[in-house]
């Protein structure tokens, strides 16, 4: 009973977020995000690995 009441609330939230992703000044607020979190992970210290 409890895990069907968690994917009712699931899915109410994801469809709330959904129609909010379609309003146009969240589109820009989300791809600003989207671009300021790719521009972070660029910063790196750029090592790949090596022995521990």
């Amino acid at each position: 009973m409890a895990g069907m009441i968690r994917k009712l609330i699931a899915s109410g939230v994801a469809a709330k977020v959904l129609q909010e992703a379609r309003k146009p000044q969240n589109q820009a607020k989300i791809k600003k995000m989207i671009a300021d979190f790719q521009n972070k992970n660029k910063g790196g210290t750029g090592r790949t690995g090596g022995s521990y």
